[in-house]
């Protein structure tokens, strides 16, 4: 009631009223947000058309003619156009290493690598560490120490501890865990890891 007679009062008296002083402030800020956007200059606006670029990827030794766009990530690519679902999509901003790969020997996140920069490097895979179905002696290390229990983490400390073990062979304990500090394993197994990729690296003599 008291508000009624407030906005009565103001607009008897030749002023303009609470309510007409909302209408007025919102349809001015909405005509100013209009004009802002439409003030933006295009160069502002997401690169990404649409648009697909030609790429030539090589993965475990083999030639990968594709058409992707220029946003794709390396992890896409393996996983929905080449049908490579070892590297697991994780965290997707660099923090698990569950997507972890080898670009020219050395661990890489995929998640966090275009596409289109791998063009032109070695990319291999967990997939690519296999020799037709037996397993590669990372992997091998990784079932004998039980270096794991839900699994998902795996391919990405499988891939890690590959790249370790080729810059440097026999890697003692601190080396391992600084190594492999980059992948994240949900169940803990990291003791077991650790043994895992000491007995890889006696396999891999």
């Amino acid at each position: 009631m008291d508000k009624d007679r407030a906005d009565l009062h103001d607009e008897s008296s030749g002023g303009i009223s609470r309510r007409d002083f909302l209408r007025t402030v919102g349809a001015g800020t909405l005509e100013a947000a209009v004009l802002s956007a439409a003030a933006i200059p295009s160069e502002a606006a997401p690169a990404h058309t649409g648009d697909l670029v030609p790429l030539v990827l090589t993965v475990n030794g083999g030639r990968n003619e594709l058409q992707v766009e220029p946003r794709w990530t390396l992890l896409y690519v393996l996983r929905e156009k080449l049908g490579l679902t070892g590297a697991k999509a994780g965290c997707d901003r660099g923090e698990c290493g569950a997507c972890t790969i080898l670009i020219d020997g050395r661990p890489r996140y995929s998640c966090m690598t275009l596409a289109l920069e791998a063009d032109g490097h070695e990319i291999i895979t967990v997939e690519g560490l296999m020799r037709g179905e037996q397993l590669g002696p990372v992997q091998e290390a990784f079932v004998r120490e039980d270096a794991f229990q839900c699994g998902f983490c795996t391919p990405g400390q499988v891939m890690s501890a590959e790249g370790l073990l080729r810059q440097n062979p026999h890697p003692e304990s601190g080396e391992i865990r600084s190594g492999m500090s980059g992948n994240l394993c949900r169940c803990g197994a990291y003791d077991h890891i650790v043994k895992a990729v000491q007995l890889a690296s006696q396999i891999r003599k």
